[in-house]
């Protein structure tokens, strides 16, 4: 089988499973709204409420991970989305585990359908920020080194006087970076 018979079969597939399972937990939704007394129409408001905002929410869920933004208050809201349309189903079946399973299928096969289809993103690695140098690598200036003057022939000196004695101040030398703790004050001068 070729790669492009493979995915005109997996979408026929993808096709079916989403509208049988979308059809009938829309009607299971619908039915739950009008028996407890809503219209009609709010009752298919409802369907297209509850079963739609799950598939936006794992629209938008995917999104926000592409973009690595915060996807936790999305997450919640695409669970809760959810368990409504299991909680609908569940409610319209025959009380019993079977019941409650059968009636459940429709539910979960869309729910993992949207899953599977969202979840199927190319991995595409994070844009590199423009002019940012890589947090881990400091720039060492470069060395510059000069070709000696030639030598002039010397002034006659003034006369000298004794300059005073230079003591060269101890270098300073700095743990490497991430060694302090930025929890950790830091003291400077003296403290009394």
């Amino acid at each position: 089988m070729t790669e492009r018979t493979e995915s005109a079969v997996r979408l026929v597939i993808l096709l079916a499973i989403g509208t049988m399972a979308g059809a009938a937990a829309f009607t299971h939704v619908h039915d739950l709204s009008v028996a407890h007394g809503q219209p009609d129409w709010i009752g298919w408001a409802n369907a297209v409420a509850v079963e739609l905002m799950a598939i936006y929410l794992g629209l938008e869920l995917r999104a926000r991970r592409r973009a690595r933004r915060p996807v936790g208050l999305v997450a919640s809201l695409l669970v809760g989305f959810a368990l409504l349309s299991l909680a609908a189903q569940v409610a319209e079946a025959e009380p019993s585990v079977w019941g409650w399973t059968v009636a459940a299928v429709p539910s979960l096969a869309f729910l993992a359908l949207v899953k599977v289809v969202l979840s199927n993103t190319p991995a595409t690695p994070p844009a590199p920020e423009p002019d940012q140098p890589p947090a881990d690598r400091y720039e060492v200036p470069e060395q510059v080194t000069t070709d000696p003057e030639p030598e002039r022939p010397a002034a006659p000196a003034p006369p000298t006087v004794p300059a005073p004695a230079v003591v060269p101040a101890p270098a300073v030398v700095l743990p490497p970076r991430g060694v302090i703790h930025s929890n950790r004050p830091h003291v400077v001068g003296i403290i009394r």
